[in-house]
C-alpha cells in the first residue's frame, strides 16, 4: 500500500495538500497525528501499531456512525408516525431554546 504518486512532479507536489483536512477542518489534529505515527512506524507497520488513529479519523472525516444515527433516529420517527404513536404536529421534536448550548 503506497500512498505516493507513480509519477512526481510539480503537479503533484502542488496539488497533493487539496485532499488534506489540515485547510482548518475539525478533523485537521487527528489527521496530523496518524499522518505522523504513520511517518513514525513506517507504511507498511504504521497502518497496524496507529489503526485506532487512523479509524478516529476516518470516523472524523467520513461520519459514518453519525450519519447511521441520523438515519435511524428519522426511521423511528416515521415508524411512530405511521404507528399512530405521533401526531403531525408532534412528527418531530420542538428545536431547543435560542442560545440554550
Amino acid at each position: 500500500m503506497s500512498l505516493s504518486p507513480i509519477w512526481k512532479s510539480p503537479f503533484t507536489d502542488f496539488t497533493g495538500a487539496i485532499v488534506s483536512h489540515q485547510w482548518g477542518g475539525r478533523c485537521a489534529d487527528m489527521e496530523m497525528r496518524a499522518l505522523d505515527c504513520l511517518e513514525a512506524y513506517g507504511l507498511d507497520r504504521g497502518v497496524k501499531k496507529c489503526e485506532t488513529l487512523i479509524t478516529d479519523f476516518q470516523e472524523c472525516a467520513l461520519r459514518k456512525k453519525e450519519m447511521g444515527r441520523i438515519v435511524a433516529m428519522h426511521h423511528e420517527r416515521r415508524r411512530q408516525y405511521n404507528a399512530g404513536e405521533r401526531s403531525k404536529e408532534d412528527r418531530y421534536a420542538p428545536p431547543p431554546k435560542p442560545e440554550s448550548f
